[in-house]
């Protein structure tokens, strides 16, 4: 079936040049945004290759939606920035981006979905986005056609709108030519050229092309363009649907866009009439990725109403006219999603040089003005200027490549963009994936398990006799009363976890230390069996990195990392690792599974099993050795992220189940209790333990985080990001990272709420949840000064704070130090007699 949009009419594409500074390879909104950004930041060398004709493959059946506000404030920036760029693009180039700022509206037919709503607005506010919570008669009095009397309440985000997906495509494309950016249409790429490690050009039907830099904007082909150089890019299609209806009386061409996601549905005005989608909840995986149909432009897929029917009856629901609307048309276009459902953007870790900007799940319209010029700026200065983890192709490893597993995973995620998004859910599809030795001894003890880098980790252990699932809601959920128990445990006699899913990697070599001297800011040449706690940074001085070194030869070093950072850390070392330094790096994560005792028994436990001597002189904090475990041996390494005295052991796979199922028996008698990752969450926040990824990100600086204790300033010893540090700690922090407590016990806190100090808006929540030992839900939260001047401890622990929890005001009170054992004492086996 074709339905050829207007502007594909034939084109003259000029000569195949020999030769180009990058080569984007996708003639899609993505890759015409891309060129355009490049060409526009000066470095106009580019060639723009498009296998078909401009918008053909997925772009053009696009519904062309743009809402703003996303889940970070970074991916709010990159949509509020596309929104700015349309604007103004026919006054640049001549041509429209059919783009209008009409509004949007999102209704609520639930209590929960309300909730949502109103945490939803205070993002926006926390974001400084305009939005406005309103009732279901003025939702009615913005959509005139829609029902209202089952509604709970909406929001408006007036500056939302709509795009014309093939008229902005040629609009960005005209803008790069018109920079001096080349465009050829008609010219499939069949191969990828590289040196060893580094891309060198691509092998099309018309020549080869020689490039310094290889840019994938395929769309749903990026997967197998990619494999091309051997990089994985985890994406899958599925089959997406709307419909176009006849003329609607009440609609025009200004009307809001509409999403009502408790019945999966968006609608918007086309051409007098309504454009119906939506997200289905089990959504149609297409053909695989390497079995995708060439040449295929401009086609759409086989009309299945019997899917689609979900969608259609929700829609006459919200807006009971179309029962008596002619359809004038049903689009089933494929669209690719990625395993997560956030879009893939950035250099590949396999390939030096080849970037992949792909996997828009649904959202490349409005993602793609700044997703365009994230990317341009990654490749021109070399890093991306802002916090891209989310969106990051390094999140992804190869086992992610797996089509049967993509298969299975896309047809959840597709229907997860209009399911409620709590704040802990776990995917269900495509489980379980990657366990750890001791899986099955957790699932016999109770456990539930959520999924962290395709690893099967314990979140919490259910008592005998529950069933060990999450029940899902905005207050405290069903498990918080297990895992408050874990959490005493922890406290009050031992804890065992299984923390095997840790990133680990080995750096060795001669010039071992002074690679890792200069990528870390801590000092690291310590003597062998010495642990140190360090961050990573980039030229900019802000965080790539929150690891933990340990020194186990002159020239073998051991970095342990969180679980998502795989293959983002391996990246950045290697690329950092001079060409004439004699040090490598291997990843041993599946080397090792890595149990946690942590408590004020944790000794007793230990020397239970091992001849090892576990005192304080023998063995202080930051000691890592061998040691006899049973009839095992195992390396120790007194640490902690609960707060605890503690080891954490590393044991080799084949005793890692010998070595636990030992713990378990000899810590009978002690109170031993099995923990998950709820329980480190809590304890963790009660210390102020800061975590990569939310408090430890490219957007924060140790000044920020609070972390210059773990920079070398005291040193002359230069490390990668020094100057900007010291920067800013001589131009001090306009925000600081601290922990509030709340006052109201009944409150619950997740994460991302807005914080507020005398009644105005500094800040957000990063990590928050209940705290057993302190009674009240505990968080960490960067707070910025309102007038934008520089934050002094005083003035930061000066309140008062709020914290806006679903709407509701929650008095907070702030500490710059650790809430709970602010000396810590316990780490270092202190307690009270």
């Amino acid at each position: 079936m074709t339905d050829l949009p207007a502007r594909a009419e034939a084109s003259v594409s000029p000569p195949l040049p020999p030769r180009a500074r990058v080569v984007i390879i996708g003639g899609g909104v993505i890759g015409a945004s891309v060129a355009y950004h490049l060409a526009h930041l000066g470095w106009t060398d580019v060639l723009l290759l498009e296998q078909g004709q401009l918008s053909c493959g997925t772009t053009w059946h696009a519904a062309g939606l743009v809402g703003q506000l996303r889940a970070s404030e970074n991916g709010t920036r990159l949509v509020q920035y596309s929104t700015e760029l349309y604007d103004r693009l026919e006054a640049e180039t001549g041509l429209s981006a059919g783009f209008r700022r009409c509004g949007g509206v999102t209704v609520a037919r639930t209590a929960d979905r309300m909730t949502y709503l109103k945490r939803t607005a205070a993002t926006a506010e926390a974001f400084q986005l305009e939005c406005e919570l309103i009732s279901p008669k003025q939702a009615r009095e913005r959509y005139p056609v829609m029902r209202d009397d089952d509604l709970k309440g909406a929001i408006w985000l007036p500056g939302d709108g709509k795009a014309n997906p093939t008229d902005l495509t040629f609009a960005l494309a005209r803008g790069a030519r018109d920079q001096g950016v080349t465009i050829c249409e008609r010219t499939r790429v069949t191969a990828i050229l590289r040196d060893r490690h580094a891309v060198t050009g691509v092998r099309t039907g018309q020549g080869d092309v020689e490039a310094e830099f290889v840019v994938n904007c395929a769309g749903q082909w990026a997967k197998a363009v990619g494999a091309m150089g051997g990089v994985t890019v985890p994406l899958h299609s599925a089959e997406h649907f709307y419909v176009v209806t006849d003329e609607v009386d009440g609609v025009h061409r200004d009307l809001p866009v509409l999403r009502d996601q408790d019945g999966y549905i968006y609608v918007k005005e086309e051409v007098g009439g309504l454009l119906v989608g939506g997200f289905e909840p089990v959504a149609k995986p297409w053909v695989s990725p390497d079995a995708l149909p060439y040449p295929f432009e401009f086609q759409l897929l086989e009309e299945d109403w019997d899917h689609f029917s979900i969608l259609m009856e929700n829609g006459i629901t919200r807006i009971p006219a179309l029962a008596e609307t002619g359809i004038k048309k049903f689009y089933n276009g494929p669209e690719s999603f990625t395993p997560d459902g956030q879009f893939i953007l950035g250099e590949a870790p396999e390939l030096r040089n080849f970037f992949v900007a792909a996997g828009f799940n649904s959202f490349g319209i409005a993602s793609a003005g700044g997703a365009g010029r994230a990317l341009a700026e990654w490749i021109t200065e070399g890093e991306p200027g802002m916090d891209l983890s989310t969106v990051d192709i390094r999140r992804f490893a190869a086992f992610n490549g797996n089509s049967q597993w993509l298969h299975d995973r896309v047809g959840e995620v597709l229907g997860l963009h209009y399911a409620m998004p709590w704040p802990n859910r776990e995917l269900e599809s495509a489980r379980p994936f990657r366990r750890s030795p001791a899986y099955h001894l957790l699932q016999q003890a109770n456990a539930s398990f959520g999924s962290k880098m395709g690893w099967e980790r314990a979140n919490f252990f259910a008592p005998a006799g529950e069933r060990p699932v999450i029940e899902y809601a905005w207050d405290q959920q069903n498990w918080q009363p297990w895992s408050n128990a874990e959490q005493r445990a922890t406290r009050t006699a031992v804890a065992l976890f299984d923390q095997t899913s840790f990133s680990k990697y080995l750096v060795t070599g001669p010039d071992a230390e002074p690679v890792l001297q200069w990528l870390c800011t801590n000092d690291v040449a310590v003597e062998p069996g010495r642990a140190v706690y360090t961050g990573m940074l980039n030229s900019r001085g802000t965080y790539e990195a929150d690891i933990t070194v340990t020194r186990l030869k002159a020239d073998e070093f051991l970095l342990v990392s969180i679980s998502a950072s795989t293959e983002r850390d391996q990246d950045h070392i290697r690329a950092r690792i001079p060409a004439d330094a004699h040090a490598s790096l291997v990843d041993v994560t599946s080397a090792y599974a890595v149990y946690g005792v942590m408590g004020p028994r944790s000794r007793d436990l230990l020397a239970r099993l091992s001849r090892a001597d576990f005192g304080d002189k023998a063995f202080p904090f930051g000691t890592s050795r061998e040691i006899d475990l049973g009839y095992a041996t195992v390396r120790a390494t007194r640490i902690t992220y609960v707060g605890e005295l503690g080891w954490e052991l590393y044991v080799p796979p084949d005793f890692a189940v010998g070595v636990y199922e030992d713990l378990v028996a000899a810590g009978a008698d002690l109170g031993l209790a099995s923990a998950g990752y709820y329980a480190i969450e809590s304890l963790r926040l009660e210390k102020a333990y800061r975590a990569f990824g939310r408090e430890l990100t490219p957007d924060y600086n140790p000044v920020e985080a609070g972390l210059l204790f773990a920079c070398k300033l005291k040193t002359p010893i230069a490390f990668l990001g020094r100057e900007a540090v010291e920067k800013a700690r001589a131009d001090g922090p306009r925000r600081r990272l601290i922990s509030l407590v709340l006052e109201n016990p009944a409150a619950m806190l997740w994460g991302g709420e807005l914080v507020l100090r005398d009644g105005l808006a500094v800040g957000q929540v990063t990590s928050g949840a209940w705290g057993e030992t302190l009674g009240a839900c505990v968080a960490l939260a960067y707070i910025r000064h309102p007038a934008g001047e520089v934050l002094t401890p005083d003035h930061a622990r000066a309140g008062p704070y709020e914290v806006n929890i679903g709407g509701h005001l929650h008095p907070a009170t702030p500490h710059l130090r650790p809430p709970f054992d602010p000396q810590n004492a316990r780490p270092k086996g202190h307690y009270p007699p």
